[in-house]
């Protein structure tokens, strides 16, 4: 049986559980609202304060970085009632200034690839920052994770949550347009994190806005995720090239270590020699939703970690979902719990349009024109 998330805390405050800050922990008597608080979390070489932001309700306890809009740790209860922070990252700023794996972080103005860096709109071309092999990847060289947003915390009737800002100018990273964007994180009364995503420009300009973090259900830090159990309503998928940008076809899962239709624990078709799979050295490609493109958000992933019980349900309005296995965590870097981080400590389930979709027209367009408003919204819901 799946408890929910007040059936989980309203017992262990009956059997008068201790509450902690950090880590993993067991649950507070309470999963009352906490109005967002701000933290100094360090300074950049040219001076700029970044802070830290923290927020809790229903159950789910979030904070987030100025820098990169980054989720720096995310902590939820287990099926007894203990927290832990289910999200890789790092306790310090300068890590984070480093790395190159993107954890938690807001991605944009482009998730995901583009071939050689290149796309051709109302006739003009454009070459934007390299930074992946001869491909872009997530906006560039000094994409929407390396910029400092601005945020202003926010309750609103049983909601809490932050609003973040940031102006991309005409230009930036080889974009065309100023890019207006605006980030919205809500911890609603049952614990759902919800992500809205908005953006306006000046000019025909292409954004595919979406988030990275890496997820371990058991506790980042705690070992692999291969036994974590997934599921994907998805009868495609888009195959790659070498640089992992998708040749244009959408293939079917079935017969293959691609179909999480029914769930399966991510480690059990991770070694299967599939060359897509030999290719990436994982999983990281895109699924097709087979719900498409909808007015609202739609159930189409759901993963569970048996040893905890924890689960998330992912919903979206978005067309594709980017599932990346962690294939290069090569274990030199150190988490947010002083444990260093290996191949499949994590995963990401990123939800977007297609990788490259500026230069495919048949799939979904990722074009946004003056006068438009590119919405889009993201919904993780958590149980144990």
């Amino acid at each position: 049986m799946e408890l929910n998330r007040r059936t989980v805390i309203a017992g262990a405050a009956a059997a008068g559980i201790a509450a902690t800050t950090l880590g993993t922990g067991t649950a507070e008597a309470s999963s009352g609202r906490r109005k967002p608080v701000k933290e100094l979390f360090g300074t950049l070489a040219d001076g700029t304060k970044v802070h830290r932001w923290s927020l809790e309700n229903g159950g789910t306890r979030l904070k987030v970085l100025s820098y990169g809009g980054i989720i720096q740790s995310l902590e939820i209860p287990d099926r007894h009632g203990r927290y832990a922070n289910v999200s890789l990252g790092y306790d310090n700023l300068a890590a984070y200034v480093a790395g190159t794996t993107f954890f938690g972080a807001t991605i944009g103005r482009y998730g995901n690839r583009i071939a050689k860096g290149r796309f051709t709109l109302d006739g003009k071309s454009y070459q934007l920052s390299v930074n992946d092999g001869v491909n872009s990847l997530h906006g560039g060289a000094k994409g929407f994770n390396t910029k400092v947003w601005d945020i202003e915390g926010f309750t609103s009737g049983s909601d809490v949550g932050l609003r973040l800002h940031y102006t991309s100018v005409d230009g930036e990273m080889g974009y065309p347009g100023t890019l207006r964007t605006k980030v919205t994180f809500t911890l609603d009364r049952h614990g759902d994190w919800i992500i809205d995503y908005e953006a306006t420009t000046d000019k025909p300009t292409v954004v595919n806005l979406t988030n990275h973090t890496y997820w371990n259900l058991a506790g980042e830090g705690t070992g692999t995720i291969e036994d974590h159990e997934l599921t994907i309503a998805a009868g495609r998928y888009t195959p790659t090239d070498s640089g992992l940008i998708p040749t244009g076809e959408r293939a079917t899962v079935s017969g293959t270590p691609f179909d999480f239709r029914k769930g399966k624990p991510v480690g059990r078709d991770i070694r299967a020699g599939h060359p897509q799979q030999v290719q990436a050295k994982g999983f990281d490609h895109n699924w097709v939703l087979d719900k498409g493109v909808t007015a609202e958000p739609e159930h189409i992933a759901t993963l569970r970690d048996p040893r905890s019980g924890r689960t998330l349900k992912i919903a979206t309005d978005q067309p594709g979902l980017q599932f990346y296995s962690g294939n290069f965590l090569d274990g030199t870097l150190i988490g947010t719990s002083g444990h260093t981080y290996r191949q499949g400590d994590g995963l990401c389930l990123e939800t977007q349009h297609f990788p490259d979709s500026p230069n495919h027209a048949d799939f979904p367009s990722t074009v946004l024109r003056p006068g438009q408003v590119y919405r889009t919204r993201t919904v993780h819901s958590f149980g144990a």
